[in-house]
């Protein structure tokens, strides 16, 4: 009989090195948002070498700890390791009108005076409410929960309509699927897009969805054969540079441009010269921080035609010139490419 060999163990991986990513966990923890952030900044990515994230689970109760699904969970951490991390997630909250611990709030008050980012999925948003550090600021949460936040917390702007918001380090996301896109956007600012758009591959969902995307549409999306909206969509991607107008995207689906517009505001929760507006500023995000230099250039590239729009257009949207954008946001991108 052959003698039994035990398999060989899997390679050591790096050690990393990247930002210190701590998620909370509780008594009665959100399941499917823990899994996010988990799946997001835990799972082991070798291919992007060292320079990673660093991933703790945080419990801020006394065990046992259960979580939806009649799960019970163990984190590898106290609510000490919070202390030194450089993003900290609340992934959904027990409730609504749950209580949020005066230690919590305390806890992440000091990690944000000393620079830390704090996120939150879904009904996270209240605990981030409760520290006070949104109030005079806009936030995001689930659209069922946007008036009972804004009820008990007047000082915040409560935005239900957007996929998620980012106010002075301290970011919101809308239900639970849009803590993804606010994840894969923490990504992008910290690495660069290619990273982003690799992870969003791995997870087979969209690479970006904008946070000033709807986060419902009002009445159900219309089956059209041929999916005639859908296939406009991709190529007015792939040809931004191009002058579009409403009559020229209708001509696509061959509607007229009064039949177009409902059914893209329908498919979108947009207008169709909104949409193109933020993929063309999506484009130009791209581009400011994977080298090219000349704003003028990218104003043309991406079908604005001049710097003067682009800066106006970023502006509206992102409060920020492209040139301050880029000083932002290229540290992590050239990370990537070092």
């Amino acid at each position: 009989m052959p003698e039994w060999i035990a398999p060989p163990f899997p390679a050591e991986p790096p050690l990393l090195s990247g930002p210190l990513v701590a998620v909370l966990v509780y008594d009665g923890l959100c399941t499917f948002e823990f899994g996010i952030a988990c799946e997001i900044f835990g799972l082991a990515r070798p291919e992007f070498g060292s320079d990673w994230y660093r991933f703790l689970s945080c419990a801020i109760d006394d065990g046992p700890l259960r979580a939806q699904g009649g799960l019970q969970i163990a984190a590898d951490h106290g609510a000490d390791r919070i202390d030194q991390a450089d993003i900290i997630v609340v992934p959904g909250w027990r409730g609504a009108d749950a209580a949020v611990p005066e230690a919590l709030t305390e806890r992440l008050r000091r990690a944000h005076r000393r620079g830390a980012r704090l996120v939150s999925i879904c009904s996270g948003a209240f605990v981030l409410a409760a520290t006070g550090l949104l109030d005079g600021r806009a936030a995001t949460t689930h659209w069922r929960y946007a008036d009972k936040l804004r009820v008990r917390h007047r000082e915040i702007t409560v935005d239900e309509t957007s996929l998620y918001r980012q106010e002075n380090r301290i970011l919101t996301s809308a239900g639970s699927a849009a803590g993804i896109d606010l994840m894969l956007e923490i990504i992008r600012q910290d690495y660069g897009p290619e990273k982003a758009n690799s992870v969003a591959r791995r997870l087979v969902v969209a690479a970006h969805r904008n946070g000033g995307q709807a986060q419902f549409l009002e009445r159900p999306v219309a089956r059209r054969e041929g999916g005639e909206v859908a296939s406009v969509l991709e190529q007015v991607r792939n040809r931004l540079a191009e002058a579009w107008t409403i009559s020229a995207m209708a001509a696509l689906c061959h509607m007229s441009p009064r039949t177009f517009q409902r059914r893209f505001t329908e498919a979108t929760g947009q207008a169709p010269g909104d949409w193109l507006a933020g993929e063309r500023v999506e484009a130009a995000k791209d581009l400011l921080v994977s080298g090219h230099d000349d704003v003028e250039t990218i104003a043309v590239l991406v079908g604005f035609g001049s710097a003067h729009a682009l800066r106006h257009h970023f502006r509206s949207r992102l409060g920020l010139r492209p040139t301050e954008y880029r000083a932002r946001f290229l540290t992590g991108a050239a990370r990537q490419m070092a």
